[in-house]
């Protein structure tokens, strides 16, 4: 049985390098258990419980069903072509370890095996946490898609939230020496889901403009650090710090590209202010207006009030809300804001610390000493 293959029809194929790290082939792979997945690298529960009930649909199987399944895998002449490309909105990411070279000159091949497997598992699992998909592994080179095959209206975003979080996973890995990376992040249209060669080589293609760029501007990229291109600036809007390196001139562009170094994340307030210009008029919501400004009045007056806003998303209840502070904007009031995050739904408080560290002023070079103090 093709391990990757298998991985890959479950859609955990994130974990190809860290089974096959550790040895696991066809026939080892019915006996795994729950200790061994967690040892392997399966860290998060779901995961670890599609492939547990998978594994028991492989222990029920007589084991002259699996060799056949195995020797299917094997003979390109029965493994049909699947076509089930889409003309997607993509997000591409390419990760390169810095030095590779050198360090291949500085190590036993065993202990550089082992080091870029433990490489390969930390950008896997830092991608997949943002639901990054990893298409392909390239030696010491990553390429990720984030939009396929599961799309997010924030894709982009996701995107370069992984490229920092791979930066700093990577530099915390137990090495002789630091490791470093060199990211590269593209959007556009692309053509992606071709299913291209066979076995453990097998990938899912992409074509466009768009992974050439994202590989360019990794090219570009300093020792840890992200560089992004127009289009994904436009759509992280202002969620995060970024340097204009201005037009790049880069091979197989006709024209010179507009390149961001990304810095980190801005600390701006509110997802609202930082991605929307605040240039769109307001219409159509003078009577929703009229009603918060009456409660308003009410709680000045002793009274005590609260009010809810609640709908779809995009139909404009942060600019509701931004509508009102233009209104009594001139008035003394105390607000205090709490905004939640789709990148961090395991931290129930995520919103109260978030709140504390913006009233302490922590800055993002501060040390713990420094934060302590504030």
């Amino acid at each position: 049985m093709e391990v990757a293959a298998w991985l890959r029809g479950l859609g955990l194929e994130r974990y190809a390098p860290a089974f096959r790290d550790n040895d696991v082939d066809g026939e080892v792979l019915p006996e795994l258990t729950v200790d061994d997945l967690i040892s392997i690298g399966v860290t998060s529960v779901g995961h670890r419980r599609k492939l547990l009930a998978a594994i028991a649909t492989l222990r029920a199987k007589p084991r002259h069903d699996l060799a056949q399944s195995a020797a299917s895998a094997a003979s390109p002449s029965v493994s049909p072509l699947i076509s089930d490309a889409e003309r997607r909105q993509l997000t591409v990411m390419f990760c390169d370890l810095v030095g590779s070279t050198a360090l291949s000159t500085r190590h036993d091949p065993e202990d550089l095996r082992e080091l870029i497997g433990d490489y390969h598992r930390a950008v896997a699992e830092t991608v997949g946490r943002f639901d990054g998909f990893v298409a392909k592994y390239m030696g010491d080179g990553v390429l990720i898609y984030f939009g396929y095959p599961r799309a997010h209206e924030d894709d982009a975003e996701r995107a370069v939230r992984a490229g920092l979080a791979v930066i700093e996973a990577v530099g915390r890995l137990p090495a002789r020496q630091h490791l470093s990376v060199r990211l590269g992040i593209a959007t556009g249209l692309a053509v992606v889901g071709d299913l291209i060669g066979e076995g453990a080589a097998q990938e899912r293609g992409v074509v466009g403009e768009t992974p050439n760029l994202a590989a360019r501007l990794q090219g570009l990229a300093a020792p840890n650090t992200l560089i992004i291109a127009e289009a994904t600036r436009r759509q992280v809007g202002g969620l995060f710090d970024l340097v204009d390196l201005g037009a790049q001139a880069l091979a197989g562009f006709a024209e010179a590209q507009p390149a961001w170094r990304v810095i980190g994340e801005s600390g701006m307030l509110s997802r609202f202010e930082a991605l929307r210009s605040g240039a769109t008029p307001f219409v159509g919501r003078e009577e929703e207006v009229e009603l918060l400004i009456r409660r308003w009045q009410q709680a000045k007056n002793g009274e005590g009030r609260v009010v809810l806003i609640s709908g779809e998303p995009g139909i404009g209840k942060s600019r509701l809300t931004a509508a009102l502070s233009e209104h009594i904007g001139s008035e003394p009031y105390t607000r205090l804001r709490y905004f939640c995050s789709p990148h961090h739904q395991d931290s129930a408080l995520y919103p109260f610390i978030a709140q504390l560290e913006r009233t302490a002023g922590f800055a993002r070079d501060d040390t713990v000493d420094a934060k302590l103090g504030k």
